[in-house]
């Protein structure tokens, strides 16, 4: 069997080093010719916009998969016309846009953030007296990684023309967000086959810095059993409802022990690089099960696990390794402020020393190494 895979960057490299051992071959496409998949997995040098090289994937495999939710819709749909495209289409246009996101997800009785479309200046004044500060303003489309997004904590027309210019806000539709106060953030990976089949993964929670995700615990400590409850059935609510086939990540603000959904990710997720080493068959894994027909693998985790992201710079790989149950993965990519390089696993095992302080040697190194300058 065959598998095509929309984008060739480190989540297609991931997908293509676990199809491997299942005796699943991949194709990518993706116009950067350094891409980290190239070195596992067949390349199409071409951009996702390409017609001739949809078709050119199209004829190479048996099924076609995405590791990014920005796939034009164009493209979808000629992919999707002449080869099996999962997750479906429509997790595409749902997860597209934060508006049509935070609608749909209330619709399916899942609590949102309060929020506001904010279309014109005018409406961004109304939404923020409606909503309160702080708040948040955000674009609807394209927004990652703390990308497309601006704080906005004072009422004052300065504050709001800051906040709209630095969203380019006027020229793209904008939702406005009010400020949650949580304890954490927590995200809940959930993997669905055809038949409906669904395995969930631990909840883990997440620490971002500026947006970015910086580390993950799995499993998240101390959640009581309605919380972790509570989020696989609004994942599983989800996906059902959304037809999904394949691995996805809903992420979620703890409030004592209120959910609520932030946003969602059709697609295997950085908060989920744990399950590689930490889980007993990664998300990877599960997802070309899922997408490829295949039965789905157990989720159930192995032990603790933490997994960090490796920012604009690598520690000593020496250093790293040296610390028993560390585990490295790097892309492949050229350095550069706030990139992701790769990331790092520990796993909790008998005899390997104390996992915290363990933990915490491995946050040093890797902070240390870290490029990260201020916005």
């Amino acid at each position: 069997m065959k598998l095509g895979v929309l984008g060739g960057g480190q989540l297609a490299r991931m997908l293509a080093i676990a199809a491997h051992p299942l005796g699943v071959e991949t194709v990518f496409v993706d116009p950067n010719p350094r891409s980290p998949a190239r070195a596992v997995a067949e390349p199409i040098e071409a951009s996702w916009n390409e017609r001739e090289a949809l078709l050119a994937l199209a004829a190479r495999v048996d099924v076609a998969t995405y590791e990014f939710e920005n796939v034009p819709d164009a493209s979808a749909r000629i992919l999707g016309d002449a080869v099996p495209l999962l997750p479906p289409p429509e997790a595409l246009r749902v997860s597209q846009d934060r508006l049509v996101e935070k609608d749909s997800l209330s619709a399916l009785g899942v609590p949102t953030p309060p929020f506001r479309a904010v279309d014109d200046r005018a409406a961004l004044r109304e939404a923020v007296s409606a909503l309160g500060v702080p708040c948040v303003l955000k674009t609807r489309r394209l927004g990652y990684d703390g990308k497309g997004q601006a704080a906005i904590c004072t009422d004052d027309d300065a504050a709001l023309d800051r906040a709209w210019a630095l969203v380019g806000a006027g020229q793209v539709p904008c939702i406005l967000e009010g400020f949650v106060r949580f304890e954490r953030e927590l995200s809940q990976i959930v993997v669905r086959d055809a038949r409906g089949d669904v395995r969930f993964y631990p909840l883990v929670q997440s620490f971002h810095d500026r947006g970015i995700l910086r580390e993950t615990l799995a499993p998240a400590p101390d959640v009581p059993d309605a919380t972790a409850e509570l989020a696989r059935s609004y994942a599983a609510r989800l996906a059902a409802h959304l037809g999904y086939v394949g691995t996805l990540a809903l992420e979620l603000f703890d409030a004592g022990g209120t959910l609520l959904a932030n946003e969602f990710a059709p697609r295997v997720h950085n908060s989920g690089h744990w399950t590689i080493e930490g889980a007993e068959t990664s998300q990877f894994e599960n997802h070309v099960r899922a997408v490829c027909g295949l039965p789905l693998g157990e989720t159930r985790a192995l032990g603790r696990s933490v997994s960090f992201n490796l920012l604009g710079g690598v520690p000593d790989v020496a250093a790293l390794l040296a610390v028993p149950g560390a585990h490295l993965h790097l892309y492949g990519k050229s350095p550069a402020p706030w990139r992701k390089l790769g990331h790092l696993t520990l796993v909790e095992r008998a005899g390997e020393g104390d996992f915290d302080a363990r933990r915490a040697a491995l946050r040093t190194l890797i902070d240390a190494a870290a490029d990260l300058p201020d916005p």
